[in-house]
C-alpha cells in the first residue's frame, strides 16, 4: 500500500500574490469607469439658443413707450440624463432697470432633446432715456438689407435675461448642478417699433 502524500498549504508568498492581482484588476476597473464618467457622462451645462424676438404691439407717446415683447428660444440639454430645471424668469431691462419680467415653470428636458419655448409677456409703460428720446429721425445706426443701406430713424437698446438652472443625475447616483444662461441686447426702431436686430 502506498503511502497518503501530505499537501503542504499555500505559502504566504501565493496569498500575497492573488491580492496584487485582485488589486490591479480593481484598479484597472475603477480606471476604465473613470473614463467612461467624464467622457460619455461628464455633466454639461445645457445651452439656450435665441430664435427670435418680436414686439407684436408697440406704441409710443410723449416719450412713454408701451409694447407687448415675445422672445422664442430653444433649449438643448447634451448630458446623457434628464436636466430637471428649477423655477426660472425671463427679465427684460431698459437703461439697466426691469421693466417686464415673465415667470417660467420648472421642468424637464430629455436626455439629448431640444426643447422650444416660447415667451410672451406686456410690458408696462415706461419713460424712455432723454438720450433715445432726443434724437432726430435722420439719425440712427446704419443697417444693411444686403443690397442697400439705408437710415432708421431713433432707436432704443433693452436686454433679455435668462437664467436656467437645474441638476443632472449621472448613472441614477452622482447628480450634479448645471445652469444655462442668454443674454441678449436688442435694438428697436422707436418709430413702428420693428426688432432691428439682436446679440446674444
Amino acid at each position: 500500500m502506498g503511502k497518503a502524500v501530505k499537501q503542504k498549504p499555500p505559502s504566504g508568498r501565493t496569498n500575497l500574490a492573488s491580492c496584487i492581482v485582485a488589486t490591479i484588476f480593481l484598479i484597472f476597473v475603477a480606471i476604465v469607469i473613470l473614463i467612461l464618467f467624464f467622457t460619455l457622462f461628464k455633466p454639461k451645462d445645457p445651452k439656450i439658443s435665441v430664435n427670435s424676438i418680436q414686439l407684436p404691439s408697440f406704441s409710443l407717446s410723449n416719450s412713454t413707450v408701451n409694447f407687448t415683447f415675445s422672445q422664442y428660444v430653444s433649449v438643448t440639454n447634451p448630458n446623457r440624463a434628464v436636466f430637471t430645471h428649477y423655477d426660472s424668469t425671463l427679465q427684460l431691462l431698459y437703461s439697466g432697470s426691469q421693466v417686464g419680467f415673465m415667470f417660467v415653470p420648472a421642468g424637464k428636458i430629455g436626455a439629448g432633446r431640444t426643447q422650444y419655448m416660447a415667451a410672451t409677456f406686456s410690458v408696462q409703460s415706461f419713460p424712455m432715456s432723454s438720450a433715445a428720446a432726443a434724437q432726430p429721425e435722420n439719425v440712427g445706426p446704419t443697417v444693411t438689407d444686403g443690397v442697400n443701406g439705408f437710415r432708421v430713424g431713433p432707436t432704443m437698446e433693452m436686454e433679455s435675461r435668462l437664467d436656467m438652472a437645474g441638476r443632472v443625475r449621472v448613472l441614477h447616483v452622482f447628480t450634479h448642478h448645471v445652469e444655462a444662461k442668454s443674454d441678449c441686447r436688442v435694438a428697436v426702431s422707436v418709430s413702428d417699433g420693428s426688432v432691428l436686430g439682436f446679440h446674444c
